[in-house]
């Protein structure tokens, strides 16, 4: 074994008339290669480590947008993990659009000192000022390394794009920001060729202005690898190595970003942090572009594995995970790490046998106080009227939510899903049980512990009738209340989305002072409504007396014979008076149509 010397030294550009693409590593047309040469760096943990955050840039480039809404509340727990010493140091967004700034502003108004807002900019001067305008001390900047992108992408050589990046840098300071240069592709790029070259100028960029000038490396195609011996550049402990010890870049400023093509993501992120990178970039569940980042609830433990230290609130990632199951309706494998509704559950008959007797044996550890996760077995011959009595209550949604009552041994029902998995074991089965057969079981003997997939249908239709319909009442042209301005706004909404049958806005008085219907020749239908006072109407008084939206039952239009609900809300001044009710007449028929379980930020979207 060959080690490499810690000696700091400095390292000159080195000029290219072609691209080095390391054809040995990469042949393109095949899977790419590891090399080795025996060479081997020391470990060299700095004394302090932390995460920082990608979840709303990174993290949104690979599924639908959060919504503002959802952003603020996604970073208030990220406050709450990252606990008192600001394990989470730093959370970046995009600030190009609206949306983007007035989520940024959201969660700034929350005072938090961790995780401190950054953002992710173009190398644009103009964006300086932005960031600034915005009161943010530190962005990123994209710094691509590779010959892949200097010479293939930027149709430029390194000389050229040294001199780029460091004018960006020097404009950056002068703006009286904090750089952080994304060394983006670094794993495809020449380290003591150009990266190391340009690292040395920013050091002393860094020292000549006294501020930190951060650098962030980006294993941009997951080509990392952590294997001893294994050569650059797509070695993560020799990578680090050269910065940090080789360069002399300070670990804290210095920041892995992985991600996980080759299945690689979280051991790279956490071997930089053992060779001496001390910010490691991370993404909630993993999202992020193509197959994701480093997942932020696997460095959390991670952390407190290498650190010791116990005073992160581990329970906050089961509350993430919940809000993303339940608010953002994201997938979560069921085995997935920590968060996966399954991932403590032991299937296998001779390991639940093995729980029974003391759960230490096949629990990785406490998950019941770290995660709030009590440890999970399937049902097996062994279980008896207690054990499937309990794993309902453990896994019936309803039954969780506190919707309906925990069912016990002596529930109807249960007696009959026992003998079925007594004869299943009596015919020969060596398995658990598995989730699906179980549930069916406890849906055929308990349908009342389950929600109908009709039940489940109306309730996803009044989402979307209300997102749509709150979409429409905050438009400025019904702020008027002048009929000619609404009629014009209100019949491009009803020729928009398919799903309204009706659009009407009532003044405070009970009298329609606009209305649109959507099919041709139902004009005659609805003209006595013209006519007609509201105030006794449900949807009106509700919406008077509470200044709530309201949305209704499911009921046949006396007008069309068609399945409908309503769904009215306020239309209110400057000063928050209620001055007319809109109601939106739906036709579920339509709105089932609408059923995809996208999020609500897109369906918003789509409104507008």
């Amino acid at each position: 074994m060959e080690l490499i010397s810690s000696e700091k030294r400095s390292f000159p550009l080195v000029r290219r008339d072609l691209p080095e693409l390391y054809r040995d590593q990469f042949p393109y047309t095949a899977v790419p290669r590891i090399r080795f040469d025996g060479v081997e760096v020391p470990i060299n943990l700095p004394k302090e480590i932390w995460i920082t955050d990608t979840t709303f840039r990174d993290g949104q480039q690979s599924r639908p947008p959060y919504t503002p809404k959802q952003i603020a509340h996604i970073y208030n727990l990220l406050h709450k993990l990252s606990g008192e010493k600001g394990l989470i140091r730093q959370t970046e967004f995009f600030i190009y659009s609206e949306r983007d700034r007035e989520a940024l502003s959201l969660c700034q108004a929350q005072g938090y000192r961790f995780p401190e807002i950054t953002s992710w900019i173009r190398a644009d001067k103009k964006d300086f000022q932005l960031v600034r305008s915005l009161g943010l001390k530190e962005t990123g900047i994209l710094t691509s390394v590779s010959d892949y992108h200097i010479f293939l992408k930027l149709k430029s050589d390194r000389a050229k794009m040294a001199d780029a990046y460091l004018g960006i840098v020097k404009e950056c300071l002068a703006e009286g920001i904090i750089p952080r240069c994304h060394f983006e592709d670094v794993t495809r790029a020449d380290v003591y060729g150009f990266c190391l070259p340009l690292a040395e100028k920013l050091l002393d960029l860094s020292q000549e202005a006294k501020v930190p000038v951060k650098i962030r490396l980006c294993d941009t195609m997951g080509y990392g690898v952590t294997y001893p011996g294994a050569v650059l550049p797509r070695s993560v402990p020799r990578l680090v190595h050269a910065f940090h010890s080789e360069l002399g870049y300070p670990s804290e400023l210095l920041e892995w970003h992985g991600h996980n093509d080759f299945h690689k993501v979280h051991i790279n992120a956490a071997s930089a942090w053992l060779y001496g990178c001390a910010s490691n970039n991370t993404s909630i569940l993993g999202y992020g572009e193509r197959t994701g980042n480093p997942p932020l609830e696997a460095a959390v433990i991670e952390y407190m594995s290498l650190t010791g230290d116990d005073s992160i609130d581990t329970t906050v990632i089961s509350e993430i995970a919940d809000y993303f199951r339940s608010e953002i309706r994201a997938d979560i494998p069921e085995n997935y790490p920590f968060t996966g509704e399954n991932f403590n559950t032991t299937r296998a008959g001779i390991h639940a046998d093995g729980i029974l007797k003391n759960p230490e044996i096949y629990n990785i550890f406490d998950t019941e106080t770290l995660l709030g996760r009590p440890i999970r077995t399937m049902v097996t011959d062994k279980s008896g009227l207690a054990g499937i009595a309990r794993w309902l209550n453990e896994n019936v949604s309803l039954i969780k939510s506190g919707k309906c009552e925990k069912v016990t041994k002596r529930s109807p029902g249960i007696r009959h899903i026992a003998l079925w998995v007594s004869t299943q074991y009596t015919h020969g089965r060596t398995t658990a049980i598995s989730y699906d057969e179980l549930m069916a079981q406890a849906r055929r003997y308990l349908p009342g512990l389950f929600e109908s997939e009709l039940d489940k249908a109306k309730e996803e239709a009044k989402r979307i009738a209300m997102i749509i319909a709150e979409d429409v009442t905050h438009a400025p042209e019904l702020e008027t209340l002048n009929p000619a301005v609404m009629d014009g706004y209100l019949g491009k909404i009803v020729k928009r989305e398919g799903s309204i049958q009706l659009l009407a806005v009532t003044n405070t008085d009970g009298f329609r002072i606009s209305q649109i219907y959507s099919k041709h020749g139902e004009k005659s239908l609805f003209r006595n409504l013209l006519t007609k006072n509201f105030q006794e109407k449900e949807w009106f008084r509700q919406v008077l007396e509470t200044g709530k939206p309201y949305i209704s039952h499911l009921f046949f239009s006396l007008y069309t014979n068609r399945l409908i609900l309503t769904a009215a809300f306020p239309i209110r001044d400057g000063k928050g008076n209620i001055r007319a009710v809109i109601d939106i007449d739906f036709m579920f028929e339509e709105l089932m149509k609408l059923i995809n379980k996208l999020p609500e930020g897109i369906v918003q979207d789509d409104a507008r």
